[in-house]
């Protein structure tokens, strides 16, 4: 997991080939001007999901994991507290091949961070995470989804 300001997104081009495609896109268009739903950037391999999400509590929100993509989350509208397990510590749970996803719900994650508007969450696929932890009924925010 890294956490870190969205402008500091270019010192991590080097983890993944496609960050810097990121950065690209980022660099060419306004994240709060993108109509909500999927945007590919490179088909499949990248693309950004720009979404209206539901606020909830601690207790609300499901821990999620990834096989195949990293997310980086950006709040846009209000902060966003994201819930983080390792994946280690998780119990087995049903993945979804299709959805690449695997839900834990009914679980407290072990520790929580908050991002401001600015922001960025990045979630490999050994970071349980509980997204859309949020003091208002709606977040709109960011997920790029990469390939890992």
């Amino acid at each position: 997991m890294i956490i870190d300001s969205l402008k500091n997104l270019k010192n991590y081009e080097s983890v993944n080939p496609l960050f810097s495609k990121v950065v690209e896109f980022l660099n060419g268009h306004d994240l709060n001007l993108l109509e909500v739903g999927k945007h590919e950037i490179v088909g499949k391999d990248l693309f950004v999901n720009i979404q209206m999400a539901k606020g909830r509590t601690p207790d609300e929100a499901v821990i999620e994991t990834h096989d195949k993509m990293i997310d980086i989350q950006i709040p846009l509208s209000a902060s966003e507290t994201f819930g983080y397990t390792p994946r280690e510590a998780l119990p087995k749970a049903t993945y979804n091949a299709e959805k690449d996803i695997t839900k834990i719900p009914e679980l407290a994650a072990e520790s929580y961070i908050t991002c401001q508007p600015g922001m960025m969450a990045i979630f490999f696929p050994q970071d349980g995470h509980a997204p859309c932890i949020a003091g208002v009924p709606e977040i709109k925010k960011a997920i790029f989804k990469v390939k890992a």
